[in-house]
């Protein structure tokens, strides 16, 4: 990078190009992936980021503070959908027994069944979408381009005095000296939630053998029996 680049306070013309094109392809994509995923499978894109964590997650559980800080959203945000999820059946949440401090959450057979009717068209939407748009060499740029933005992003966190709210960084109580252990028996004070949910090797052959061998969710055109039916409308999913 010239110093000039480096030392320029705002973006050029051109930057500004590239930064508008990418925000809006992005958002364009992230807008048709939920929209396909919903009306396909029932299920809103912060449903599927939900299951999918929870999926990936040893014993399908995790704490609810691992699960805010490994989807990236706030707890309140967390909380609040999480109830939606609970009153269709596709999670509950317990009590930690060894931890009171906190609770878990837990997948559903509901939900794990919601889960895996989905993610085949949907992987197979982000292969038309994205990866199919891209040539091998682009797909390993998108692939640098990403890594780049995370180190940033996670350098300004780790350098901020501030947190995402403006909270001041001083102020925030200080980490647990042993991890603490849940029912499922996993410790949850060491790593990164975001090291330890992002998974997509499992989710990418979760897919393959969901392909090979077909899964109909009860909700989806082509199910059979009122029984089945009965139990989706229940967990609120679309027809």
């Amino acid at each position: 990078m010239s110093p000039a680049r480096r030392h320029r306070v705002l973006p050029t013309t051109d930057e500004l190009r590239v930064w508008r094109g990418f925000i809006e392809a992005a958002e364009a994509l992230r807008g048709e992936l939920g929209s396909r995923l919903q009306s396909e499978a029932g299920l809103s894109s912060s449903d599927y980021t939900v299951l999918l964590a929870l999926s990936e997650a040893d014993g399908q559980r995790l704490r609810s503070s691992q699960l805010a800080a490994g989807v990236g959203w706030e707890r309140s945000r967390l909380s609040h959908h999480l109830g939606r999820m609970e009153r269709r059946g596709l999670i509950r949440r317990e009590n930690c027994t060894t931890d009171s401090r906190g609770a878990e959450v837990v997948l559903t057979d509901e939900g794990a069944a919601a889960f895996r009717a989905a993610t085949v068209p949907h992987l197979t939407a982000v292969r038309e979408l994205f990866v199919d748009a891209l040539s091998p060499d682009q797909l390993a740029a998108a692939g640098e381009i990403a890594a780049a933005l995370g180190e940033r992003l996670a350098f300004q966190r780790k350098n901020s005095p501030t947190d995402n709210r403006g909270h001041s960084r001083t102020n925030s109580p200080p980490p647990a000296k042993s991890p603490r252990h849940c029912a499922s028996g996993s410790p949850h004070g060491t790593g990164t939630a975001r090291d330890r949910l992002a998974k997509p090797e499992l989710h990418a052959a979760l897919g393959e053998r969901l392909a090979a061998r077909p899964e109909r969710h009860p909700c989806l055109p082509g199910s059979a029996g009122p029984r089945q039916e009965q139990s989706c409308h229940g967990a609120g999913h679309r027809r």
